[in-house]
């Protein structure tokens, strides 16, 4: 799962928030971790399925990221795998996500995570979350799609 373009390596991407959300903006922030939790995560062991981000007291966090414990590291020195994470989004970006998230009844998803240099960032989708007969619609979009390229890829 690493794609190396312009110092990105990508661990993570979460596939399926695109199913289950219509993703209108995205947001880059970075992720307040410690040490066992980097080692984690350059180990690959992250699942975003299950997270979501909010806002509390005029912080984002992200809720619900399972990244495993480290492995060559005692339990005393290790972290909870599924501990609040701070995001770090600029003030500005934070007002602008309060009002979306509470008028709009909108959700913060995390998309993907990616280390840029040394650093660990995280891509938040701001989605509305899609009903079944979207769902249906966005499976015979991608059908569609694919018979096309079959029928070109024949001539």
């Amino acid at each position: 799962m690493s794609e190396k373009n312009n110092g990105i390596k990508i661990i993570a991407d979460n596939r399926q928030a695109r199913y289950l959300y219509e993703i209108l903006e995205t947001y880059e922030a970075g992720i307040q971790l410690v040490g066992t939790e980097v080692k984690s995560i350059r180990a690959g062991r992250i699942n975003l399925r299950d997270g979501y981000g909010l806002i509390r007291n005029g912080e984002a966090i992200l809720i619900n990221v399972h990244i495993s414990p480290y492995q060559a590291s005692g339990e005393y020195f290790n972290h909870d795998p599924r501990r609040t994470r701070k995001l770090l989004l600029k003030r500005k970006e934070i007002n602008k996500l309060i009002g979306k998230l509470e008028q709009q009844g909108l959700t913060l998803v995390p998309l993907k995570m990616y280390f840029k240099g040394s650093w660990v960032k995280v891509v938040l989708g701001l989605g509305r979350g899609k009903k079944l007969h979207d769902k249906r619609e966005t499976i015979k979009q991608r059908q569609d799609k694919r018979d096309m390229q079959r029928a070109l890829k024949r001539y």
